[in-house]
């Protein structure tokens, strides 16, 4: 019934926590990670505007260090900024198990050229997808028609071959609209039992 299993990355794949920076930034300066985190989240549009690959790294990072006030720099600020992931491991272990039955796999994910460099960029299980498509890359970002549009471009498969999961229930409707079918992520058992329902697994 379908071809191509569509993955988000974080919260699905790769768990993420800000409060790991908020606590690294505050052993910097007391207050510092509060006050960065503050300033991140009420300017949320630089975070989407990065993502999308409106503003570049250069520019967004000019942002951020001011808001560290010239305590953290440039690579220290990457690793930093990017050690707010884990590995989802009962997950991950389902890619071998879909690539063995011959499904196409995508990775769909809103994210920024920092975190791919300095946070999951170098995780092995990235080498099960056929392709990944990347917001910055393709200039577009969950729940926009392009970034859907794109996984197809890419897999020449109908929308109806291809099967969505995500932690993010708008970015899952988002792509029914355009005939894929999908599941909002929530925890690795409730996976599996729709991906069994489906006849995935």
């Amino acid at each position: 019934m379908y071809s191509v299993i569509v993955f988000d990355l974080g919260n699905v794949l790769i768990p993420f926590d800000y409060q790991i920076v908020v606590k690294k930034f505050n052993r910097i300066k007391p207050g510092l990670g509060k006050k960065f985190y503050k300033l991140y989240q009420d300017n949320y549009n630089i975070h989407r505007d990065f993502e999308k690959g409106i503003i570049n790294t250069e520019q967004f990072l000019t942002i951020m260090l001011e808001w560290l006030e010239g305590k953290v720099f440039g690579k220290k600020f990457c690793r930093i900024y990017s050690s707010v992931f884990s590995i989802n491991q009962d997950v991950v272990d389902l890619l071998p198990a879909l690539k063995k039955k011959k499904y196409k796999l995508v990775l769909l994910s809103n994210t920024n050229p920092i975190h791919k460099k300095y946070g999951y960029g170098h995780y092995d299980f990235l080498k099960f997808f056929d392709k990944l498509i990347l917001s910055h890359e393709v200039k577009s970002l969950k729940p926009e028609e392009k970034i859907y549009r794109a996984v197809q471009e890419f897999t020449r498969q109908p929308a109806s071959k291809h099967f969505y999961i995500d932690d993010i229930l708008e970015y899952v409707d988002s792509a029914k609209k355009l005939g894929w079918d999908g599941v909002q992520f929530t925890n690795y058992e409730n996976l599996v039992e729709e991906l069994k329902k489906k006849q995935i697994l």
